[in-house]
């Protein structure tokens, strides 16, 4: 239920003794709404994923991303340059696959305090590396939707080192939609099709979307910005969360 007045918010979440920076969104009105994990680019809690947090709490969920750089650079958020992504890219090398997959259930433990989140299960949404965080992601057992953007290496590679992410696949509980652009050089088209038989020979619950577009399609502060498939994604992204997550 789409609900354009919604409240924000830079809140922490503890893991440990960690605390971690995250950027809420939720609707305004009293209620209790499913909750969604938003996982961000390389380029940290920037402009795009606060935005992409807003319109899903805007469509009735609250939404949260955690920043998943907070162990190497706090604060950290930049633009799209070449140096940019360098820097992104180098951060995205000191992170391992248990230390995001610890931040991602601190930030479901988070969620399960408020009194504003259904406690039903939890959508999970990620873009870039964030695309491959989130297929991680899905193997947690409280992840019931899964919504993983153009996320490179996961046929070849995992965070810090040890079988690629797909290599996970079996331990996937819940549904996962992925989407890939056709034209994006860092996901060549075999890949996607070895993503797509491991789901299904996991009998994963999934869809695989192909668009004629580049990496990065979805972020419409980038110069790779795909309007039609962004829309059309995001149309999938709705089903996805309103089926998994509000039938519950």
């Amino acid at each position: 239920m789409t609900n354009p007045e919604i409240h924000t918010a830079n809140v922490t979440i503890p893991n440990g003794d960690l605390q971690i920076a995250a950027y809420l969104a939720q609707p305004a009105t009293a209620g209790q709404f499913p909750a969604v994990i938003v996982i961000q680019e390389i380029f940290g809690v920037n402009a795009h994923i606060r935005e992409v947090t807003e319109r899903i709490a805007k469509e009735g969920y609250v939404a949260i991303a955690p920043a998943i750089y907070q162990r190497q650079a706090p604060g950290f958020e930049t633009g799209y340059t070449p140096e940019d992504i360098q820097t992104g890219r180098e951060y995205k090398e000191q992170t391992t696959a248990s230390d995001l997959l610890s931040d991602i259930q601190a930030t479901i433990n988070y969620l399960k305090t408020s009194p504003s989140v259904k406690q039903t299960g939890f959508g999970c949404i990620g873009f870039c590396f964030g695309g491959h965080v989130a297929y991680l992601a899905a193997t947690l057992p409280q992840i019931k939707a899964t919504a993983s953007f153009y996320g490179a290496g996961l046929a070849t590679q995992t965070p810090g080192g040890g079988a690629p992410t797909i290599a996970r696949t079996a331990d996937i509980q819940g549904t996962l939609y992925a989407f890939f652009g056709t034209q994006d050089a860092s996901i060549p088209p075999e890949q996607v099709d070895q993503i797509a038989a491991e789901l299904q020979k996991h009998h994963i619950s999934h869809r695989i979307f192909r668009y004629n577009a580049e990496h990065g399609f979805f972020c419409d502060h980038r110069g790779s910005y795909d309007a039609t498939a962004a829309a059309d994604s995001w149309v999938q992204v709705k089903e996805l969360f309103e089926h998994e997550l509000e039938q519950a």
